[in-house]
């Protein structure tokens, strides 16, 4: 590729891993990952100068700020990000770039907490406004409520200048962090990936209730802004604050050389294993407020301030045992499991082997000292194994031939690595196939969490998905047994059951769980389809007709619908009163009727699932892909790989504002 075509794309996987990150507050990589692809793409800069724009990540903070999380409110001091570097060549070259242009400058060295950036705004010593960083530059979002229900947040304080605002990290604590997540769990609820999502998360949350349960933290770092008093240093004002009982950044170092500097991140680095909470990195920052006016900063990141980034934290540990799991396809899949360690914020003991031949390339055994990570620091992975540390009598650990569920034989699926149990009346399949059933993506059962599913099929009352519809005739007994609970809990999943009686047939579709059928498959098909019995008339050339159904897709559903035990359980469906209708959606004739439509990014009053609808609803398709079939691209703010490939293609791009015209609606109402 030409430069220009390299930092092109470097700058498309940038955009939309900041999108990610900053607004959806799930990453795909790591921090680590994040930070090489913008020095790549700050290297190539370098090299071209002339390619640089004023819209490159490299230009500005990331990050948008969300009129959905509260109002919009104009920041008085930017909210900048820092500059971050990797080696001790840079860290030096910093503190003697900073000796070459100030007398005799003094460097603190303190941790970067990984958490979000909140200000927070005091007049007359009592707080009046707290924000986000949003954009960094001109909007944050007003978190005041949510603020005032953490306790480090000091409503008002003890001396009272006539304006100060202070920047700093909101975070959760691991042990808060993990109490959260075994609540979630308790409910069935997503658990968070780290405690940065979930402190993310839980600041832009409309109700400042769950804020306050959730027990976040903050560590202030910067006085941005004060009148009515003199602080002349950082480090003053770091005692201006410990008299307010403001909590600060406790163990910093103030240094003179480029060496002890280098001490004092080294030490941080040390002891970041020993912390409550994450950090991930060092930050090193002039003392003197006067030297750092002198400075001043770039569009994007003081100059008077650095982040130094540590490597990805590594963790060995002991491999204690191989568990074998059955999926509901049969696919067995191994999992490891070590002595647990702390991983980004979390206690990790369990990560996938997924299959005999990655096995086989770790060439790992029960018994061995392994090395763990974090792949995005939210996927626990084995890394490699300490051979030189390898226990007697050692073994590479091989799949059994035999199904570790059923005892049934096993088999290697022809051209693949996957391992498969032969039997069709396996458990565990049974299991993992009404966990599909019941699952958001499918008939959405809400409450019918997989400890009832496992104990209903260990004691036979599920064989198959119709015996779920048959439960309430055993409410007597698994009363009873409490296999569900008391009577209250066992007559809200039964009444929930009996509701889900009423779903769409796209619903009951997607949870047959056909190969190649997922929920956007199972809505086109209905509507070529109405009914789930017109599909076992269908032939696969009738299939195919369907968008997006190929060769392979029509097999499987036809296969699926020609089983004879699969035709019982249908008919027993029926009869026990499952919607086998598609529910007649009225389409609304527009210049998208018969079109397909991609979304992306962050529009600015719509969330994507609401655009998909609203497309829909004006008989438009809504792919999730950008192709030669697309007609239109609907693109918000860090609209990232998807825009770039619309505009290579010559698709028309749209706003949010150009898509409310095309349909001829008002975006006020809707209508």
């Amino acid at each position: 590729m030409t430069p220009e075509e390299q930092i092109k794309e470097l700058r498309d996987k940038i955009n939309y891993h900041s999108d990610r990150y900053y607004n959806q507050d799930s990453p795909e990589i790591s921090d680590y990952e994040f930070d090489m692809l913008m020095q790549q793409l700050k290297k190539l800069e370098k090299e071209h100068p002339e390619l640089v724009t004023k819209d490159s990540p490299t230009q500005h903070v990331g990050g948008t700020a969300k009129r959905t999380a509260g109002v919009l409110v104009h920041h008085n001091v930017p909210m900048l990000s820092l500059q971050d570097v990797f080696s001790k060549e840079e860290v030096v070259d910093f503190v003697e770039q900073m000796k070459e242009q100030l007398d005799d400058p003094e460097f603190v060295v303190e941790y970067k907490i990984d958490g979000l950036s909140m200000a927070l705004r005091y007049e007359n010593g009592d707080l009046s406004l707290a924000l986000t960083r949003g954009d960094g530059v001109n909007f944050g979002e007003d978190v005041t409520a949510n603020a005032k229900v953490i306790s480090d947040v000091k409503k008002k304080l003890k001396d009272k200048p006539e304006y100060l605002e202070i920047r700093g990290e909101v975070y959760m604590k691991n042990e808060d962090f993990d109490r959260v997540n075994e609540q979630q769990e308790l409910l069935g609820k997503k658990i968070f990936a780290n405690p940065r999502n979930c402190a993310a998360g839980t600041l832009r949350q409309l109700d400042s209730r769950v804020t306050k349960e959730r027990k976040l933290s903050m560590f202030v770092f910067n006085i941005q802004q004060v009148r009515g008093m003199d602080i002349m240093t950082h480090t003053q004002g770091y005692e201006f604050l410990k008299r307010q009982g403001i909590p600060i950044i406790e163990d910093y170092k103030v240094c003179k050389t480029a060496d002890e500097v280098w001490n004092a991140i080294t030490a941080i680095g040390e002891n970041r294993g020993n912390l409550g909470y994450d950090i991930d990195g060092a930050v090193i920052k002039i003392n003197r407020y006067s030297d750092r006016e002198l400075l001043g900063n770039t569009s994007k990141v003081p100059k008077w301030a650095i982040a130094y980034k540590y490597p990805p934290e590594e963790k060995e540990t002991k491999l204690l045992d191989i568990e074998l799991s059955v999926g509901r396809t049969g696919r067995i899949t191994p999992t490891a499991v070590f002595e647990p360690v702390r991983l980004c914020g979390t206690s990790v003991s369990r990560a996938t082997l997924h299959n005999q031949d990655f096995i086989d390339d770790l060439d790992v055994g029960i018994g061995d000292t392994i090395v763990v990570y974090k792949s995005g620091e939210i996927i626990p992975k084995v890394k490699e194994v300490r051979k030189e540390k390898r226990p007697d009598g050692w073994k590479r650990f091989m799949i059994p031939d035999v199904c570790p569920v059923c005892g049934a034989k096993t088999e290697r699926e022809k051209d693949t690595a996957d391992i498969k149990c032969t039997s069709p009346n396996c458990p565990a399949q049974l299991e993992r196939h009404i966990i599909n059933f019941v699952g958001r993506d499918a008939m959405d059962i809400k409450g019918f969490g997989t400890v009832y599913i496992e104990e209903l099929v260990r004691l036979g009352y599920i064989k198959d998905i119709a015996d779920i519809f048959e439960l309430k005739d055993h409410r007597e007994e698994l009363i009873e047994q409490g296999i569900i609970g008391k009577e209250k809990n066992t007559d809200k999943l039964l009444e929930t059951i009996e509701k889900a009686k009423e779903n769409d047939a796209y619903m009951l579709l997607t949870g047959f769980g056909i190969p190649n059928v997922g929920k956007a498959a199972a809505k086109t098909i209905m509507k070529r389809f109405p009914s789930i019995l017109d599909l076992e008339d269908a032939d696969r050339d009738a299939l195919m007709e369907v968008d997006d159904v190929g060769e392979v897709s029509a097999d499987c559903i036809f296969r699926f619908f020609h089983d004879e035990k699969n035709k019982e359980m249908i008919a027993r469906l029926k009869s026990l009163g499952v919607n086998m209708e598609a529910e007649e959606t009225e389409t609304i004739d527009s210049a998208v009727s018969g079109k397909t439509v991609v979304i992306t990014g962050t529009l600015p009053t719509l969330g994507r699932k609401e655009a998909a609808e609203l497309v829909e609803k004006y008989g438009g398709k809504v792919s999730g892909s950008v192709s030669k079939k697309t007609d239109y691209v609907v693109a918000g703010e860090s609209a990232g790989s998807k825009l770039t490939k619309a505009q290579e293609l010559g698709i028309t791009v749209l706003t949010e504002a150009e898509l409310f015209v095309l349909l001829g609606i008002s975006a006020e109402n809707g209508e």
